[in-house]
């Protein structure tokens, strides 16, 4: 036996170690062969470089966005430095009421095609607030309230094509819901309600609430749909009910997501276009009173640019309204960025 044992033991011995080698306690490693340094090499040259081309189209974007915004406030800038644009119009006069004739009260007016040019912004800005929280007040509800049936009660079958269907409006384009705004939606509420004005705040919030729906039930979706499962299961063995589950447990656990998806409904309303152009009665009337016609900031510039001189008074006016607009969303955006924070540090428990 001793002898067969013999010629196995020398050759292990006499094997080179294919990996490692052994000196004292200390393990060295055995060199790499050089075929892999120059593959290694190529890998990390093409990493860099992929990284390096989606860090730039990140920020083309906002770089195009950034370049926008100064095209937009560059135009605007004589309404606050051009003395030719101060003999027609001034900060003053856009923000503070202003008597237009002799004798008369002052008042807010937007009349800038005529003998005396009237730039108010006070009818624009309460018109666009006005719409875009009819839109809200129509779309918010119904969107969470469908993305909650769809996270928490609806069958896989219902909801494969609920979510579609509730998406899809997504892609009607927003002229077409204007269209059915102006001649679906205002015969109705004329009929129904008895309205003197037959396009008025109401009629462009609800047709505006059609646009921002798929946005709000999509993302608040997605944020039911995230919150642990655990938490459902605790709540059914404590007793209660899968309704009660869902109203009390589920949407409040989902709170920070539910509000980014109403902020990026807000975002989306105030600067819709189409549908308040042809639905809202394009009257600068400064009301609270939905049932009015109102005017808004979009429509205004989408109304009246095509029709103004370039360089002149008017045409830094409507710049200063985008300008204006750009600035609004922004804020709104920023501050519900940070309040959705708070809250997801509410909800985590670590505030």
């Amino acid at each position: 036996m001793s002898r067969s044992r013999t010629p196995i033991v020398q050759a292990e011995e006499e094997a080179p170690m294919p990996a490692t080698r052994e000196s004292g306690l200390e393990l060295v490693a055995a060199p790499r062969p050089a075929t892999t340094l120059p593959r290694y090499a190529r890998r990390r040259a093409v990493d860099a470089f992929a990284r390096w081309i989606i860090a730039a189209i990140a920020f083309t974007a906002i770089a195009a966005v950034a370049l926008i915004f100064l095209f937009v406030a560059k135009e605007a800038l004589p309404v606050f430095t051009s003395p030719e644009v101060h003999e027609e119009v001034t900060v003053e006069r856009m923000v503070l009421p202003q008597a237009w004739k002799e004798g008369a009260a002052p008042s807010f007016s937007w009349q800038p095609v005529s003998k005396v040019p009237k730039y108010s912004l006070a009818p624009l800005v309460a018109g666009t607030f006005k719409v875009t929280l009819i839109a809200l007040l129509f779309a918010v509800p119904l969107a969470v309230m469908a993305a909650l049936f769809s996270a928490e009660f609806a069958p896989p079958r219902v909801r494969e094509t609920l979510k579609p269907a509730i998406e899809l409006l997504a892609g009607v384009p927003s002229v077409v819901l204007g269209f059915f705004a102006l001649m679906v939606l205002a015969t109705f509420f004329q009929d129904t309600f008895g309205l003197t004005f037959r396009l008025n705040a109401l009629v462009a919030g609800v047709g505006l609430g059609l646009t921002i729906i798929p946005v709000v039930y999509t993302v608040s979706e997605d944020a039911l749909i995230a919150v642990p499962r655990s938490y459902r299961e605790a709540a059914l063995a404590l007793g209660a009910s899968r309704a009660r589950t869902a109203w009390s447990v589920v949407l409040p656990a989902a709170t920070p997501g539910v509000f980014a998806a109403i902020v990026l409904g807000f975002g989306r309303a105030m600067g819709e276009t189409m549908i308040v152009l042809m639905a809202s009665g394009n009257a600068a009337i400064l009301s609270a009173d939905p049932m009015v016609s109102v005017r808004t900031i979009p429509a205004t510039i989408a109304a009246e640019m095509g029709e103004v001189v370039v360089g002149g008074a008017h045409w830094s006016v409507l710049f200063f309204l985008g300008s204006l607009l750009f600035l609004v969303t922004l804020v709104f955006n920023g501050l519900g960025g940070w309040y959705v924070g708070r809250l997801r540090k509410k909800v985590g428990g670590t505030a």
